[in-house]
């Protein structure tokens, strides 16, 4: 709801003959002059851009048009998802304020801040951009135009490549579609599915850890590395290779220390005993 907007949660079918029509009340307000700023000058531009845009009588935007709603979404998402990647960077920038006071302009032109900024908002500005598009051309709104608006949204992970975010969105489907299913009739309900749908997209990532630490994004990876105080990276990933993922492709210079008591292979830097 926070991403796509309150408007385009899935509903029943309905057709624009039996769509609720709401009563829009305009009132004249008194603007004060205003010192004319970036904001409200890309305001004005978006204003002025999509004044005149049409909106489906089944669009629940009622104070935006098609246009307005597509491009507001994709500024909000896109402000959201910088700030965010900002205000991460914000503990780590401190920390060289004094050593090393350039890095601050790198908490504001980094590119990963964009790129979380693109993904987030092209996510939304499709989705919301093809379920219009769909309405106007189906002239109903059917929660059919979720599944196809979320899969044609996919394509903006191109922007923020992310196996988390890749798997959350993967285990939020089948959560969905599970939920949907009980609700039908025509799924059968366990109890506690939704922890064990969760626990199932963990292992996943947690095994992508072990077998292709290559695929997870370097944050992520840093992340499990506190987590798990350095674990993660201490594991014996050689035997591993034979299943042909690169296991041990960033860990060439690591070597357990083994008992040969316990090893059916000689180790190659066996513990040795007092």
């Amino acid at each position: 709801r926070f991403i796509v907007g309150k408007e385009e949660i899935p509903t029943h079918s309905y057709s624009p003959e039996t769509a609720y029509t709401k009563v829009e009340q305009k009132t004249k307000k008194q603007e004060k002059p205003r010192r004319m700023n970036v904001i409200s000058l890309v305001r004005k531009l978006v204003d002025s851009v999509c004044k005149h845009g049409p909106r489906h009588r089944c669009c629940k935007h009622y104070e935006d048009n098609c246009i307005s709603y597509c491009i507001k979404g994709f500024i909000r998402m896109f402000s959201v998802g910088y700030l965010i990647q900002c205000c991460l960077r914000i503990p780590s920038a401190f920390r060289h304020l004094f050593t090393q006071p350039s890095r601050l302009l790198s908490l504001f032109y980094n590119k990963e801040n964009f790129q979380l900024g693109a993904f987030l908002g092209s996510f939304v500005s499709i989705y919301k951009g093809t379920s219009c598009f769909l309405r106007w051309v189906r002239n109903l709104d059917d929660e059919l135009h979720a599944i196809i608006a979320g899969f044609l949204a996919g394509v903006s992970m191109m922007f923020y490549k992310s196996t988390t975010i890749s798997m959350y969105l993967a285990s939020k489907l089948v959560e969905t579609m599970y939920f949907k299913g009980i609700e039908a009739g025509k799924v059968p309900y366990f109890p506690h599915a939704d922890s064990i749908i969760y626990s199932i997209s963990t292992a996943i990532c947690f095994q992508a850890a072990v077998m292709e630490v290559q695929t997870l994004r370097p944050s992520y990876w840093k992340f499990l590395l506190r987590l798990t105080k350095g674990k993660f990276a201490v594991m014996n990933r050689k035997p591993l290779d034979v299943f042909g993922t690169g296991a041990s492709k960033h860990f060439q210079d690591f070597i357990p220390r083994l008992d040969p008591r316990y090893t059916t292979v000689t180790p190659e830097l066996p513990i040795k005993f007092s």
